[in-house]
């Protein structure tokens, strides 16, 4: 895994765990990322150094700082498109999730662009075809 997807998918984890959860700790990112605490640790080392995150000297709660969650809103924004436009082919809503996971770290802003484009064309045209 490249360094920069590593540290992607670590942003988007704390996101998505921030959405459900009052706070979020090292071990919760770990868990949901299937890694070791050590992991974490070093990843979550790197982060602080980057400025992406910063953590409570108190309770070790994780949060976004304003660079980290741009970076971590628009992966999981890709992931989100890219796991719609999948399930929309017909692919299993797992296998869509996981390769959107994949997908998204390496697909160009050209490429996305065009993707949400086709998306709402084709949403705004089924709809309009399921009114008639």
């Amino acid at each position: 895994m490249r360094a920069t997807e590593s540290r992607e998918d670590y942003l988007e984890a704390i996101l998505m765990l921030s959405k459900e959860k009052n706070y979020v700790r090292s071990v919760d990112v770990a868990d949901r990322l299937g890694v070791t605490k050590p992991s974490v640790s070093r990843a979550i080392s790197l982060l602080r150094t980057a400025g992406m995150i910063a953590m409570d000297p108190h309770d070790g709660a994780l949060t976004l700082t304003e660079e980290g969650r741009k970076v971590a809103e628009r992966v999981y924004g890709r992931h989100l498109l890219l796991t719609r436009l999948l399930t929309e082919l017909g692919v299993n809503p797992t296998t869509a999730a996981q390769d959107a996971c994949r997908i998204e770290h390496v697909v160009s802003e050209e490429t996305m662009t065009r993707l949400r484009e086709h998306l709402e064309k084709h949403s705004s045209a089924q709809k309009t075809d399921d009114q008639q």
